[in-house]
């Protein structure tokens, strides 16, 4: 597996000339300008208007804007610490920012009287704040803050699946599993944010306090784009312990591929866009070793690898040094693979432990056996589906396995 600010203008006495003559020239300038009637009465009304407005414009702004924390500050913490306030005004803009230039985005408060981010910022990490706001009378002030946020004793990371750039099947959830137990849920969850083309609907769930996978209700459509922006930098996972890690993580989902054993008939037909491409002559678990039931996403692939019974709390029942063409299935140790000491099980019973066995040869050079053309047409992601088996359908949790909760139960 794979976190400018406002000011009055004052006049200089060694300037009071310079505004006199100014003040003269704007006089001759607007009688030059073709003394009209409307103009006449602007100039002489003597309804005061124009000096009210000159005053007005001389007086500084009755907002008040407040940045906490204040500027210089150290150490702040990476949550809830950051506020925008106006008084006597509403604010127009909030602009913070990192050393890098990166914007941290927030909103202004319906009735503009106060900005808080939208998520947390980023631990150790040098901000500034620029913030305008206007009073009754439209005039700007400004205020600017510069502070640095806290460096954490503590932290966690997340090992994340599937890959950066990989593609995979229509059943690959993401799935985070974090370094330290996570006592805040909602923040963390909060930090991972996901994009998809075309757009759908994904959702997380934790499995215990140390991993939160996300999906769509349904398997995700051949074609679509994922991305996922791994923002766990500064989040506050349990108290005194931030996550150190950002990450762009992108993935394509492929083509659809769907496989159905049934346990009864020892068959498993593989689908790709609903359609039967192959039926594949199986075995799967005998009597009191069956295979699970339920839908089961592919989460790693092996050309070669060994089985040990002591592995999976069988005792010294096997072990098997070279399994070729294995695809894991759960996380306690349910796979489906190449067998080449079957005999004539497949199509015919169930032999296995509780793995699905596909006939091969040992070695697994022969590239027309069921079990290496099943192993080249499928990739990580992909979803094998047991039904008619005598245990009970597998634990969502064991493996990449949620698609067996109903929508209503993963959104809880």
């Amino acid at each position: 597996m794979r976190p400018i600010s406002g000011a009055s203008v004052r006049g200089r006495t060694g300037r009071g000339g310079l505004a006199l003559i100014a003040g003269a020239l704007l006089v001759s300038l607007t009688a030059c300008g073709g003394g009209g009637s409307g103009s006449g009465a602007g100039a002489g009304s003597g309804d005061g208007k124009g000096k009210d407005a000159s005053a007005q414009a001389g007086k500084q702004s009755a907002a008040a804007v407040s940045i906490t924390p204040k500027s210089g500050a150290k150490g702040v913490e990476t949550s809830g610490a950051l506020k925008v306030s106006v008084a006597k005004g509403k604010l127009t803009e909030v602009v913070v920012k990192d050393a890098k230039g990166t914007k941290v985005d927030g909103t202004i408060a319906a009735g503009g009287a106060s900005w808080a981010p939208s998520t947390h910022l980023a631990a150790a990490t040098e901000y500034t704040v620029h913030a305008v706001a206007k009073d009754s009378q439209g005039r700007s002030a400004a205020e600017d803050s510069t502070f640095t946020t806290l460096t954490p004793k503590n932290t966690f990371a997340g090992y994340f699946t599937p890959e950066d750039g990989s593609t995979v099947g229509v059943g690959m959830p993401f799935s985070v599993h974090f370094t330290r137990g996570i006592t805040h849920p909602d923040d963390v969850e909060k930090a991972i944010r996901i994009k998809t083309e075309p757009a759908v609907d994904v959702e997380g769930h934790w499995f215990g306090n140390d991993r939160l996978d996300f999906r769509p209700e349904n398997y995700w459509k051949a074609g679509t784009k994922v991305t996922v922006d791994l923002d766990l930098d500064g989040v506050q996972g349990r108290d005194g312990v931030y996550g150190k890690q950002h990450k762009t993580v992108k993935f394509t989902i492929g083509r659809n591929q769907v496989s159905v054993v049934d346990a009864e008939k020892h068959t498993m037909k593989v689908t790709q866009d609903g359609k039967v491409i192959k039926t594949i002559p199986v075995s799967t678990g005998k009597p009191g070793y069956d295979t699970w039931n339920g839908q089961m996403v592919m989460s790693e692939k092996f050309t070669v690898t060994r089985m040990n019974s002591e592995t999976v709390g069988y005792g010294s029942e096997y072990d098997i040094k070279d399994v070729p063409h294995a695809i894991r299935l759960t996380d306690s140790g349910t796979f489906i693979h190449g067998n080449y000491w079957g005999g004539g099980a497949f199509g015919n019973y169930n032999s296995s432990h509780g793995c699905v066995g596909l006939r091969d040869v040992r070695g697994g050079y022969d590239r027309s056996t069921p079990a290496a053309w099943f192993y080249n047409h499928s990739m990580v992601g992909d979803v094998v589906v047991v039904k008619h088996s005598h245990d009970r359908t597998v634990d969502p949790s064991n493996g990449l396995n949620g698609w067996n909760m109903s929508w209503a139960d993963w959104t809880k």
